[in-house]
């Protein structure tokens, strides 16, 4: 489903008061897996997977993900927005900036609201403190994105079964002794 890009509008809002912008190109170009993706493969395969990435974190995080991409040379681009599973993806309009549009959106949203920015731009990483939100860099979005990833990863492996899931260890200390003594009966 698209929508035309003026403002984040209701629907995106909806419960969260916690947004993550993400300058899309930017953190492919900063990234070396991505890079190298986009570099070798294609910038496609490289933005389906910050996408994936994306995608993947906002289920360990209670917050709005939009990820912005520049659209701007583009001739005639009126702009695109959409769902991807659970995060937004935005294709700027014709002669906007990621940079630009982000910088709008962070000046639109109400003070209340709790706004990061992920960019490995310098000079905009200012301009969105200068406005009221956290900036954070490409580098600190990754190691954010690897720790979940890694705490996620350990705590599946610290609370899935045995492999040798048998009976005798779901029993109490009673129940044991009671099996085994009919064990012996026989």
């Amino acid at each position: 489903m698209c929508y035309s890009i003026v403002y984040i509008d209701a629907e995106w809002r909806g419960s969260f008061c916690k947004f993550l912008l993400v300058d899309g190109y930017n953190i492919i170009h900063a990234w070396d897996d991505l890079r190298e993706l986009a570099n070798d493969v294609s910038l496609e395969s490289a933005r389906q997977k910050l996408m994936d990435i994306l995608s993947n974190y906002k289920g360990v995080k209670n917050a709005t993900i939009i990820l912005v991409f520049d659209g701007y040379l583009v001739k005639g681009n009126i702009g695109t927005a959409y769902s991807y599973h659970n995060i937004f993806v935005v294709y700027t309009k014709e002669a906007e900036t990621a940079d630009h549009y982000i910088e709008r959106v962070v000046t639109a949203m109400p003070k209340h609201y709790r706004v990061r920015v992920a960019t490995g731009d310098g000079l905009e990483q200012l301009i969105i403190y200068g406005q009221g939100a956290a900036r954070m860099t490409a580098k600190e979005l990754r190691l954010e994105i690897d720790t979940e990833a890694n705490y996620l990863r350990k705590r599946y492996i610290e609370n899935r079964p045995p492999k040798n899931n048998i009976l005798a260890d779901h029993l109490d200390q009673e129940a044991l002794e009671w099996i085994e003594a009919l064990r012996r009966k026989k």
